[in-house]
């Protein structure tokens, strides 16, 4: 994984998405989830285009139940945006790169 991407869990969640200064893409996935296979070199791909803009994030489902529970995490890939510890945006499933870009550019303009 890039290093610009952290693996976040239970514990370390708030300090490094509710806390950070930047918007926080966060991607809920699980190793058993085509689809998250699907999304991951596409969150991989943002991580650089939009690196010391956003920081990236990702979740694994299995491992963090209670943070996927606190956000209503029903399916997966979800991809949330965080922004000053609030989620601003969300997208289910796969999609294509140019959609997350248009989400991220969102947020940044606020």
């Amino acid at each position: 994984m890039p290093e610009n991407i952290t693996t976040v869990d239970q514990s370390s969640f708030d300090k490094i998405v509710l806390e950070s200064s930047k918007p926080v893409l966060v991607d809920f996935w699980a190793p058993w989830c085509g689809p998250c296979r699907m999304v991951s070199p596409i969150v991989e791909e943002l991580a650089k285009d939009y690196n010391g803009k956003v920081e990236f994030a990702k979740v694994n489902v299995d491992e963090a139940p209670f943070v996927a529970s606190k956000y209503s995490i029903m399916s997966i890939p979800t991809i949330m945006i965080f922004k000053d510890g609030k989620p601003v945006e969300h997208v289910i499933g796969f999609k294509p790169k140019d959609q997350f870009k248009k989400l991220l550019d969102v947020v940044l303009a606020k």
